[in-house]
């Protein structure tokens, strides 16, 4: 999407939200379509839980960011629903639960205090939708924060999906490099200078160079959906269920959020969590993500130690691939998760009825 397309969208808002809010819309005996704040670590908090039959698996998005609501996805992911119970949750700081608490209102933000908030709203859809376990998707930042939950109560899990998966350190400047490789390639001499000039250590950035630096991976990779313009920005602004006072504060959420997880965000190391799970472990990767590489996600991958584990490219996908390539990602949940949680329902071996890798 080009920003003539974009304001075509800006200009088309009303009419694609009517035609999301009817897409949305479904009927049946045993579906679900609930969105309401819930109290989770002292504040309400927003949730959206949606699929067409409550007994299915559920999928418990954790989104990245900071604070970068996933509830807008929900028109893109309307076909998981047959399938899945889609949970969604804008986490503290973020989105309407941003918006319902603002600056004051909304506690300490660290990225332990919003696993524990995400814990309590497994505990919280385990009782309401009467499952035993759930499976955990942890996207891009919200990775980290997943490992961190199923580190704590892996009880609560069927599985972990790690997609967009984040690792923390890059000791080969795997992003850095790739980022050069795209701009350079596209001819972009400014792009190549200002990431250059940033350079590849992130102990080194500011708030400034690292909001640059994303912006510029973004237009470096110019073969797969870009993660702003082709899938971010048209599904805020097409959203039926955020008004355009929804959408300001999504956007001062994340940098309300950003602002307080920096420190962090910019020196956190997943390894340091430990490499040993008590549930089977999933990554589905980008096959060209240059903002979390899949290299890394692969090396990191290779050295845990589950009951299972497999890691799976998503073709032609950067950052953001289950919104990229929506089909494909489901294809592939519902090929290795949907055994898995069978076989537990069952209570058998689970391995004998996982997907092995080719």
């Amino acid at each position: 999407m080009n920003k003539k397309h974009l304001i075509w969208d800006l200009l088309l808002r009303k009419l694609n939200q009517r035609k999301n809010a009817k897409k949305l819309n479904f009927h049946t005996p045993n579906g679900i379509a609930l969105e309401r704040f819930i109290q989770i670590g002292g504040i309400d908090q927003w949730i959206t839980i949606r699929g067409e039959d409550r007994n299915k698996p559920v999928l418990f998005f954790i989104h990245g960011g900071p604070a970068s609501t996933y509830t807008v996805f929900s028109p893109l992911l309307r076909s998981w629903e047959k399938y899945f119970t889609i949970v969604q949750w804008d986490q503290r700081g973020a989105g309407k639960t941003f918006r319902r608490n603002g600056v004051n209102g909304s506690g300490e933000i660290t990225f332990d205090s919003l696993a524990n908030d995400g814990l309590e709203v497994a505990e919280f859809l385990c009782k309401h939708l009467n499952q035993e376990k759930i499976i955990l998707v942890g996207s891009s930042m919200g990775s980290f924060i997943g490992v961190m939950m199923v580190k704590r109560r892996p009880d609560l899990f069927h599985a972990y999906v790690g997609t967009d998966q984040n690792v923390g350190p890059d000791p080969d400047h795997l992003s850095y490099q790739m980022t050069l490789e795209g701009l350079r390639a596209a001819g972009n001499k400014k792009g190549v200078q200002a990431i250059e000039r940033i350079g590849s250590d992130p102990l080194k950035w500011s708030r400034k160079d690292f909001d640059e630096r994303n912006r510029w991976i973004i237009k470096s990779t110019t073969t797969v959906p870009n993660m702003i313009m082709d899938i971010m920005l048209p599904a805020i602004l097409s959203s039926p269920g955020h008004t355009i006072r929804d959408i300001i504060d999504i956007f001062k959420g994340m940098n309300y959020s950003l602002d307080l997880l920096f420190d962090e965000l910019m020196t956190f190391d997943i390894r340091n969590l430990g490499l040993e799970f008590d549930i089977p472990f999933f990554i589905f990767q980008g096959d060209t993500d240059s903002m979390t590489p899949t290299a890394l996600a692969q090396a990191y991958f290779d050295d845990i130690r589950a009951p299972f584990k497999e890691i799976v490219l998503i073709h032609n996908a950067g950052h953001l691939a289950a919104f990229a390539r929506t089909e494909q990602f489901l294809d592939e949940l519902r090929m290795r998760l949907s055994p898995l949680v069978d076989s537990a329902s069952k209570k058998d071996d689970i391995s004998l009825h996982l997907v092995k890798p080719i």
